[in-house]
């Protein structure tokens, strides 16, 4: 009995022993830990500083590409075609020819009109003939040789009229004498009534020259207004070979090529859809609240999920007065620079709309921040005293070499700009 009480009390101690000695041990152990941290060198670095800034109040929301402009090119005349010269995907400039139309039948209506202007022409030399106008004279209706003739006889019949009036005169005088017989008289009278009368008709002769002269002229403005109409006739012929030539309205991509060559289309068909995506507009639908803050010609920011790490600038271009019953959005227009042609119609845009107001927010250089893979977070390590302390932050925006913080910062603190996968909680840094 005694043995046995002795063995457990011998037991017992040397557990007791164990246990000192292992917690003396453990003990040791953390002096030595402490004493290695304390001996490890600083770690270089490059500090920079986190600072407060103005940041602009913004809208957000979504929306599309469009094209700025859509042209579905028509040919101005029917016909088959006869050529096409652009594909889908292609660039044409404004003005490129991008199809054309048989232009055969065009050119036989001109060769037709040209021939109608010759025959004009020549109608009118040969009216301008019959007056004696050629050379570029004037029209007088004294010059024309009919009109001269008549002119001519009525000349010598008022001659022969005033010799018969003076013998009647003279003659009728020496009746009332007693000097000549009564039926010598009659003689002279009735000649001077006949010259008389002859008088008249050759007037009468004149001014129907006279007409007749004046007539003719007006066949040759009718002649020249026939040249006229048949020269209308030429240019029109020469416009319908023109438009035979479909060329592009404004400079831009070709979406879709419907037609073929030696199919027939009339104004109607679409032979060409063409699309000006330099700027490209996108269509925005902002909450009913916020289109009161929206004006035109305010910065909007744009990303796509085609190019997450670019951001693409526009400004507003246009606000729609309606607002949409259903969604209760209005749409918003903004266009952006595309001179890659990067954006295309159809994708989808998460925007910022920039508006009135705004706040302070605090911004640190990118080199400051460190993406933690193992706890998917952002970190950053504030300098304080030669000492590393660690901050879990939320990034906000990006801005030129700097991000907005959230939360987890504040302003006008040192941060580590280099070797952060160096660093952790405590650790010694030199700068």
């Amino acid at each position: 009995m005694w043995n046995t009480r002795l063995k457990a009390l011998i037991c017992v101690a040397a557990i007791l022993s164990s246990l000192a000695c292992g917690s003396s041990s453990s003990n040791s152990g953390r002096r030595g830990n402490a004493n290695s941290d304390q001996q490890k060198p600083a770690t270089a670095i490059t500090v920079g500083k986190s600072e407060s800034r103005d940041v602009a109040s913004v809208i957000r929301a979504t929306g599309s590409l469009t094209a700025q402009e859509t042209s579905n090119v028509a040919p101005k005349t029917a016909g088959k075609i006869a050529n096409i010269l652009i594909n889908a995907g292609q660039f044409v400039s404004q003005g490129a020819v991008i199809a054309r139309v048989d232009d055969r039948d065009a050119r036989l209506q001109l060769a037709t009109a040209q021939a109608a202007v010759k025959q004009a022409r020549a109608g009118v030399k040969q009216a301008e003939a019959r007056l004696g106008l050629l050379d570029g004279r004037r029209f007088n209706a004294s010059t024309v040789p009919e009109v001269r003739a008549a002119d001519a006889n009525y000349q010598q019949t008022l001659a022969e009229l005033k010799q018969a009036e003076a013998n009647e005169k003279r003659y009728r005088e020496l009746t009332e004498t007693g000097d000549v017989a009564m039926i010598t008289y009659e003689t002279y009278r009735i000649a001077r009534d006949t010259a008389r009368t002859r008088a008249n008709a050759a007037k009468q002769n004149l001014d129907s020259a006279v007409n007749t002269a004046k007539q003719s002229n007006q066949a040759i403005v009718s002649a020249q207004a026939n040249v006229e109409s048949a020269q209308t006739q030429v240019a029109d012929a020469q416009q319908a070979i023109v438009d035979t030539v479909i060329r592009a309205p404004f400079s831009g991509f070709v979406s879709s090529r419907p037609v073929a060559v030696g199919e027939y289309v009339s104004s109607a068909s679409i032979v060409a859809t063409i699309l000006r995506t330099n700027p490209i507009k996108a269509q925005i639908q902002v909450p009913e609240a916020d289109v009161p803050y929206i004006a035109v010609g305010r910065g909007v920011s744009f990303e796509v999920d085609a190019y997450k790490d670019r951001k693409f600038a526009g400004t507003v271009s246009a606000i729609n007065p309606a607002v949409d019953p259903v969604s209760r959005s209005a749409i918003v227009e903004a266009l952006i620079e595309n001179n890659d042609n990067g954006l295309r119609t159809g994708m989808f845009v998460t925007a910022q709309i920039n508006r009135e107001g705004g706040g302070k927010g605090v911004f640190v250089p990118k080199t400051a921040v460190y993406n933690d893979q193992g706890t998917q977070s952002y970190r950053v390590f504030v300098i304080e005293e030669g000492l590393a302390k660690l901050r879990v932050i939320q990034l906000g925006t990006e801005e030129g070499d700097s991000y907005q913080v959230i939360s987890g910062l504040d302003a006008d603190q040192t941060v580590a700009t280099s070797n952060l996968d160096q660093l952790y909680e405590g650790a010694k840094v030199a700068f």
